[in-house]
């Protein structure tokens, strides 16, 4: 057959369908090229594009030449292939913008996720030499479970430089990072900062911008901050310039670096001062750094080995230092000392009896796995669609393939279709990115920003894209460009291709689907019940209204009963008092207390908590059995205040007027008060004791008047700390906020959680309706027919919907032994936690059935409502 009628023909073929005039403008350079190949002369070309109508002849003979290798795909063939798929997108409106969303959402949220999980794994990269940094820690076998705690004793680190100074290349002593008060000329504010020892700038890698970090060697120097220093001095330069420390330590400021930033352990590092100071300064310091005193574990110890050292084998060879040097006292508590290693602070945080296992790697894990199954919903969207509509481009593959269309060059046309898309998405993922940091920054208690700059993450962006582009087109490509022509010509295609078994790949991608947005929602249910049963636990006494405030200096303690009467005559305050640690924390730990009946292998270890008089008024605390502390009775400065934890640990029957030894002092139970819960709402309240101390406190707690307005009384207290405390800065924080800072990690689990839900939810909706709206459309006729012959719109619903919600039921039954095991297992790591009943997973089958059956039935309802003589016209 010549080529003009073979031309007519298979216009003519095309002539029923709608896609004629696209068809003439998408086949006449393949034509063309076809024709080339197999050898036809030039006078030929020129017919066909004569027949195409669409270049001209001085066109022809310039492209002519282009085709010298038979075999190839050549530019020109991918721009026509990227013609075809940008008519087929404008074409098919609903389509592309279901292909096009959801891969954009899936693609954002993987994004997201992937730079919160790149956040993760570099923190603490910030610091040059965090492979070979290391904290030590502390561990003690008490009652036979091994505790770990970072307090370590000042003498450990004489050991480690003196013994083992081969080892390390810095031992870096430091106090806590705490509150301190900033003082230069009436600039004054309140930073958190730590002393330390003259190596710790070099051992945190810290960047000099002005001075030097050796500066730290002069005892009565300072290293601040960049932003703090600009908050001293403005744009003066602050070198050699004098400041104070909580109102008594003058200060030389002998350099600024820059801050840390976020994701680090030291962000809130706002200045340095010298360790020397702080012992010169601080009486029980001093008393600690006695080279004999191995009791006191209230200070940080940072290390940083040298060169070409095993942590493990180092960690090893200091392990029983205690033991050996510490005394009996120590000895019974089998004390060893560890390396943790710097890269392990951030992820690994859960220590369980002596063990190093657990912690923000499992939501790392968790949340990177999730990403991967959001973006994976999207792509089964874009698969199912493809391969749902196949049979209308069937045709068009077979008229390709009969005019000698290789199958690698229909499935280069297809990849080239999901290239397209994938490129269109994930612009538009970019820009949904964007335009969600702020709210994803927020939720996830990070400071990201887009790498705009960075290769890296335009080489990952790429490569991303190429495995995506092949996952969502690969199926449909090689599906497609196996349909035979002559069976797709002759119209037994549909017989042979779409039968019952050609929709099993959809429908198990549906079930994929289905199962992870089920499993997600079930997970973000329990998340937030757990939040809920820890929050309504009882906590001992009544935060409302409490507020608590760090003292820096001693001036409010000094005048500690002129402030109490002030206040409370003033009537915006109903009590306060003083304590050592703050209402939402126990801040020390002790042990070798002794009493009547005590079992000599129980080894003691208690939270001990010095508060005023009046803490239990404050408060309010819930006696069952004894009293209060009263200023009327002068032995209660002897006495103790134990919590219901510690008269069971205790094995007391009768606890009030028993005595407990402490040391070499004897005190008196007065009173047991039910478990104040200071520590995490997930565990158990421990054993506490309360005791009036000796020295000054660090925290005022005051109860406001509920008459008053917290604004109203705020003032007032703001007016009277002022009075007894004018060099200092006003500043205070609500107990029930700080307790409600408790439950922010998990908070933001259950925020993440039902925000990535809610979108695998959405995506699996939009496949969802693309999918049934493509079968609708598919079986018309056969609506139409059964319509004719009776059917009711309620009948026809059903016929269409049926099928998907038999897809959901198997999803949820997938889903629910998943998210079972799953949800029990992450509850087993809290003390004080809820369960999983059985009604999350009925409520969660039923809103996904209804979330289906919303979606599904516009389109079916809309099928079955369309006039049966429309769909039965042409028969």
């Amino acid at each position: 057959m010549n080529p003009p009628r073979l031309a007519d023909r298979l216009l003519r073929l095309f002539c029923a369908s709608d896609r004629l005039e696209e068809v003439q403008g998408d086949l006449h350079e393949e034509f063309t090229y076809q024709l080339r190949r197999i050898g036809q002369r030039r006078a030929r070309w020129r017919y066909w594009w004569d027949v195409v109508g669409f270049i001209s002849p001085f066109a022809i003979r310039r492209e002519t030449k282009a085709y010298s290798i038979p075999n190839s795909i050549h530019p020109m063939m991918i721009r026509n292939y990227l013609k075809i798929a940008f008519r087929s997108l404008a074409k098919n409106k609903v389509y592309s913008f279901i292909n096009i969303g959801g891969l954009a959402v899936g693609m954002a949220v993987a994004l997201l996720i992937g730079l919160w999980v790149y956040d993760e794994l570099t923190f603490n990269a910030y610091h040059k030499n965090h492979d070979r940094i290391a904290r030590v820690v502390h561990q003690r076998t008490v009652n036979g479970e091994i505790l770990t705690t970072q307090g370590i004793p000042i003498p450990v680190a004489k050991v480690l430089q003196n013994e083992y100074g081969t080892d390390f290349r810095h031992v870096t002593l430091s106090s806590w990072n705490t509150r301190h008060m900033l003082t230069f000329g009436d600039t004054k504010f309140t930073k958190m900062g730590a002393f330390m020892t003259p190596d710790a700038p070099e051992l945190l890698s810290l960047k000099m911008i002005k001075g030097s970090p050796s500066g730290l060697q002069q005892s009565s120097s300072i290293l601040l901050s960049e932003s703090v220093a600009k908050a001293l001095f403005g744009s003066t330069d602050p070198l050699d310039k004098l400041i104070k420390i909580d109102n008594n330590l003058d200060v030389k400021v002998t350099g600024i670096y820059e801050d840390i930033p976020y994701n680090s352990e030291f962000q809130d590092l706002r200045f340095i001062a010298p360790w020397d100071l702080y012992v010169a300064s601080t009486d029980w310091v001093k008393k600690a750094n006695d080279e004999n005193e191995w009791g006191q574990n209230s200070f940080q110890l940072f290390v940083q080995l040298a060169e070409n050292v095993n942590p493990a084998a180092v960690s090893e060879k200091i392990r029983l230092i205690k033991q050996q040097k510490g005394g009996a006292d120590e000895v019974k508590f089998q004390p060893e000392i560890h390396l943790y290693p710097m890269n392990r602070w951030h992820l690994h945080t859960d220590w369980v009896n002596g063990e190093n296992e657990g912690g923000r790697i499992e939501f790392v894990w968790l949340f990177s796995c999730t990403g991967l199954f959001v973006l994976l919903l999207a792509c089964i969207n874009f698969m199912n669609l493809s391969t749902a509509r196949s049979e209308k481009r069937a045709k068009e593959v077979g008229i390709r393939k009969a005019i000698g269309s290789l199958r690698r060059q229909l499935i280069s046309q297809f990849l080239s279709e999901s290239f397209l898309v994938v490129g269109l998405s994930f612009v538009l993922a970019l820009l949904m990115a964007q335009l969600t940091m702020p709210f994803f920054n927020d939720v996830a208690d990070k400071q990201m920003t887009m790498p705009w700059l960075s290769p890296f993450f335009w080489l990952a962006g790429l490569s991303f894209c190429l495995i995506t582009g092949l996952l969502t087109g690969s199926y449909p490509a090689f599906y497609l460009s196996s349909f035979q022509p002559i069976k797709v010509l002759k119209g037994t295609i549909s017989g042979l291709r779409f039968g019952r078994m050609a929709g099993l790949p959809r429908k198990v991608l549906v079930v994929m689907q289905f199962t992870v947005s089920i499993t997600l929602i079930v997970g973000t249910v329990v998340v937030y019940r757990q939040i809920l049963h820890a929050k309504n636990r009882p906590i001992g006494y009544n935060r409302e209204g409490l507020v608590m405030m760090h003292m820096s200096t001693p001036d409010i303690h000094d005048h500690f009963d002129a402030v109490r009467d002030e206040l409370t005559k003033s009537g915006t305050v109903l009590a306060l008092a003083e304590s050592m640690s703050p209402a939402t924390d126990v801040w020390s730990n002790n042990t070798g207390f002794n009493w009547k009946g005590k079992d000599p292998a129980l080894q003691t270890d208690f939270a001990t908590i010095g508060v005023s008089h009046d803490f239990g008024r404050t408060v309010g605390w819930k006696f069952t059995d004894g009293r209060d502390f009263s200023r009327a009775i002068q032995t209660d400065s002897s006495g103790f205040v134990l919590n219901e934890a510690a008269v069971k640990f205790m094995g007391l029957k009768r606890p009030v007027g028993q005595i407990v030894q402490w040391g070499d002092r004897s005190f008196k139970v007065i009173g047991v008060v039910k478990d104040m819960l200071m520590s995490s709402p997930y565990d158990p309240v421990k054993q506490t004791i309360y005791f009036i101390p000796r020295r000054a406190a660090n925290f005022v707690t005051i109860r406001i008047n509920p008459a008053s307005s917290a604004n109203e009384a705020l003032q007032r207290i703001e007016v009277v700390f002022k009075k007894y405390n004018p060099s200092s800065p006003f500043n205070y924080d609500f107990v029930d906020t700080e307790y409600a800072l408790k439950f922010a990690a998990e908070e933001r689990i259950g925020k993440l959680a039902s925000v990535f839900a809610t979108l695998a939810i959405f995506i699996s909706c939009l496949g969802l309706f693309g999918l049934a709206s493509f079968i609708a459309e598919q079986r018309t006729k056969e609506i139409g027919v059964r319509k004719v012959l009776g059917a009711s719109v309620l009948n026809l619903w059903g016929l269409v919907s049926k099928d998907f919600v038999v897809l959901v039921i198997i999803a949820f039954g997938i889903a629910t032994p998943i998210a079972y095991n799953f949800l029990n297992k992450w509850l087993q790591k809290y003390e004080y936690r809820t369960d999983i009943s059985w009604w999350i997973f009925a409520a969660t089958g039923a809103g996904a059935l209804f979330i289906t059956l919303l979606t599904v039935s516009f389109q079916s309802i809309k099928a079955a409502l369309v006039n049966p003589v429309k769909s039965l016209r042409s028969e």
